[in-house]
């Protein structure tokens, strides 16, 4: 019988490069600056690595094939690569492969990498999806875009709830501020200017009632974790030991889309996911027992209804809690320390990496002006896709039981 994979595998080292507009570096040299940071951290030979997964969800645009690009890129010793893709959620598909492989025994030591090169494609967001994704979205909603699709998220939310949209927008409002303030604090954040919740309140709107400063922008960068087992991690001498306590994924099945009970108003995978999490590492109550939450802010809408999701808001009661700064930075679950993706930046196959490598610094006390005080638990949330058509990806990772 399945028993799940907590606390069989340790992560011994995470690379992170700069977000941004990196005019000065093409994919592959951002493999390189964040495989560099990560194999430092580990304080292995990369010949010790086993086999590699590697996340990058629009290859045409940053690299291609990908696969053979990160074998020689890096220069790894002829080992298994496998190229994954899973949308947004890419970067927490990788690491998923590179951690089932350590806890099946199948190898000792894997390298799991996702990187997206965006800015000097030829255009201002996200290129246009593959035929896969039409045939999901774009045949039954041929005008959908991502803002228009999320937006909808907050009126279905009001609808519901009996929440007035101006109460939404004030929460999203807070939200988003709270992440510029927190992203300031961070060198390698594409964005790292402090903002007010007046300037939110007040930008142009893109998808009402979704303003410029509810959006998050896309970005070039990459991250890198490498993984082992707890006792060849003890072996290589690791002290405060940052093990997976859960991974978990939950795909649309086409539900959401049709005459269902879904009132458009939250994700049924990330409901689902979270649950399915908490059970493998076992947590009862999380929002008592988690320390922090890294949360695929596309928007600022996505992150205020997934605290509902993650089960760590009542239903209809985010917006209270988000104003009572329950997830700012000195709150009771601080909520997108390093900026997210609204500040950190959105690379996409890289974004599920860079939220577990601030979960990684944290636990280890090294997150520098951005470190909290003395965290535990970290849950990473990493979503693609639509709301009525989705892939939500958990992590948990937490200090080794000893």
């Amino acid at each position: 019988m399945a028993t799940g994979i907590r606390d069989k595998v340790a992560i011994i080292g995470m690379g992170c490069t700069r977000f941004g507009e990196r005019w000065d570096a093409n994919a592959e040299t951002l493999m390189v600056e964040a495989f560099e940071e990560c194999i430092e951290d580990a304080g292995i030979e990369k010949e010790e690595i086993g086999a590699a997964w590697f996340g990058c969800c629009m290859d045409e645009q940053s690299i291609g094939k990908g696969a053979l690009a990160l074998a020689m890129s890096l220069r790894l010793p002829r080992i298994p690569v496998s190229r994954v893709e899973n949308f947004c959620a890419t970067g927490t598909e990788a690491f998923r492969g590179a951690v089932y492989a350590v806890a099946s025994g199948a190898y000792d030591i894997c390298l799991a990498q996702g990187v997206e090169k965006l800015k000097d494609t030829g255009y201002g967001g996200l290129p246009a999806f593959d035929a896969a994704v039409g045939t999901l979205n774009y045949q039954m909603m041929p005008q959908i875009t991502a803002p228009g699709g999320f937006a909808q998220l907050a009126t279905a939310y009001s609808a519901k709830y009996g929440v007035p949209v101006e109460d939404i927008k004030r929460a999203m409002a807070h939200i988003s501020s709270k992440s510029h303030t927190n992203g300031a604090l961070n060198p390698k954040a594409h964005l790292q200017k402090l903002i007010t919740e007046e300037q939110v309140m007040a930008a142009p709107i893109i998808a009402s009632p979704l303003g410029l400063f509810d959006c998050c922008g896309v970005s070039d960068g990459s991250a890198c974790a490498i993984v082992t087992t707890p006792e060849i991690a003890k072996k290589l001498g690791k002290k405060n030991i940052v093990s997976v306590k859960a991974l978990q994924l939950a795909l649309s099945n086409g539900e959401e889309g049709m005459y269902t009970d879904w009132d458009g108003d939250h994700f049924m995978t990330t409901d689902i996911a979270s649950t399915r999490a908490y059970k493998e590492a076992g947590i009862k109550d999380p929002k008592k027992e988690l320390s922090m939450i890294e949360c695929h802010d596309c928007f600022s809408i996505t992150e205020l209804v997934t605290m509902e999701d993650l089960h760590v808001s009542e239903r209809g009661e985010a917006c209270k809690d988000v104003m009572n700064g329950k997830y700012d930075r000195d709150g009771e679950i601080p909520c997108q320390i390093d900026g997210g993706l609204k500040c950190f930046g959105h690379p996409v196959g890289a974004s599920g990496l860079r939220m577990i490598y601030e979960m990684y610094l944290q636990l280890q006390g090294r997150a520098d002006k951005r470190q909290l005080d003395n965290p535990t638990i970290g849950l990473t949330h990493n979503l693609g896709g639509f709301p009525q058509s989705n892939v939500c990806a958990i992590s948990i990772v937490g200090k080794l039981d000893e």
